[in-house]
């Protein structure tokens, strides 16, 4: 029998607690968007799941393409694509969850930022899943120093784009969908904030 490692990588403990709740089965099409090199996959890939990602940096898409010949040598390689999250090449309604783990927070602005938000939500069928993990100021407001616009310098030496509750729920609602959860917030001490956002797409 696998160990947990083995079975579940290095997936993200809020995406775990998403398989954990029942909300992802497997039935559904995962997309991972910025997938790096696969460290939330693991678990999908195994699991015989359709898994598809994609992620600018070549080497990246390399190694989960290599991950996924070794856990599903059954999945096309091209199911594993070099692009930007503005300008992904899958097709509208395509996944019924879409993964975004610690990129949207790499915006250099509004516009960037919601070009990203934009090119994944196209793909989310509907009633399907967003599940994003981003850098936020939740918690620790008074510990940002602003840069420009939402552009922050963070107690870590970081620079992020950062979002608050407000600007997440009114984004929810733009987009056309709902929370799944409460926005939750991890505070990592005098370091960063990361908040989960999900969100369902309305049918």
């Amino acid at each position: 029998m696998p160990s947990l490692y083995e079975q579940f990588g290095q997936i993200d403990i809020y995406l775990f607690d998403q398989i954990l709740r029942g909300r992802v089965t497997p039935t559904m099409r995962v997309l991972d968007a910025g997938c790096g090199s696969g460290r939330n996959l693991v678990y999908f890939l195994r699991e015989g799941y359709e898994v598809f990602g994609m992620d600018m940096d070549p080497q990246a898409v390399a190694a989960t393409r290599r991950l996924a010949a070794s856990l599903a040598p059954g999945l096309p390689q091209d199911n594993f694509r070099q692009e930007a999250l503005e300008e992904m090449s899958f097709p509208d309604n395509f996944a019924d969850l879409v993964v975004c783990n610690a990129v949207l927070h790499f915006a250099r602005d509004d516009n960037h930022f919601l070009g990203m938000l934009r090119g994944i939500w196209h793909v989310v069928k509907p009633s399907g899943l967003l599940f994003c993990r981003l850098a936020s100021s939740i918690g620790m407001e008074r510990r940002m120093q602003r840069i420009a616009g939402r552009r922050y310098l963070l107690p870590d030496g970081s620079e992020r784009y950062l979002v608050d509750e407000p600007f997440l729920v009114q984004l929810t609602k733009e987009l056309g969908g709902q929370l799944v959860d409460p926005l939750k917030t991890t505070v990592v001490q005098n370091q960063r904030c990361m908040t989960t956002w999900i969100v369902q797409k309305n049918a």
